[in-house]
């Protein structure tokens, strides 16, 4: 295994982390509560345990995404932490798309509570500081 895939693999479990943490606190501040992993679960009518795994799966695929596909297209941007914003903003994107995909595939899905706007700002934020952990963690790495 190379290191850029190893690095770009743990990159993608801290920032799931890190993600993770602020949603956390953030529905302790008065933010709508996301849950992803808890979603996950319910969607699939899975354990929630699955839900935890796909949810950090989709984290390293997000980060792998990023070190072998999505930096290469921001070259123009020198800093890795302006590279993690675009990136998270782009992955807040992927998300929404593939939520609402995921909504009209599963009824199942459950709905979250709370104001939209708040939801999506938290998410947008979530997923910035992802992007900006993975780019600040591969930045040294290689891709081929």
């Amino acid at each position: 295994m190379n290191n850029s895939f190893l690095k770009s693999v743990i990159a993608g479990i801290v920032a799931t982390i890190a993600m993770t943490a602020l949603m956390m606190v953030s529905a302790m501040m008065g933010m709508p509560k996301m849950e992803p992993p808890k979603m996950l679960a319910e969607t699939m009518d899975a354990p929630i345990a699955v839900g935890w795994v796909m949810h950090f799966m989709m984290g390293i695929i997000f980060a792998l995404l990023y070190v072998y596909v999505i930096r290469g297209w921001l070259t123009k941007i020198s800093s890795p932490a302006v590279k993690g914003i675009v990136f998270g903003i782009i992955a807040f994107i992927i998300a929404q798309i593939g939520m609402a995909a995921m909504g009209a595939m599963f009824p199942s899905m459950p709905t979250p509570e709370g104001s939209k706007v708040l939801l999506a700002i938290g998410s947008l934020m979530g997923h910035v500081v992802f992007g900006v952990v993975v780019a600040l963690m591969a930045k040294d790495t290689t891709s081929y």
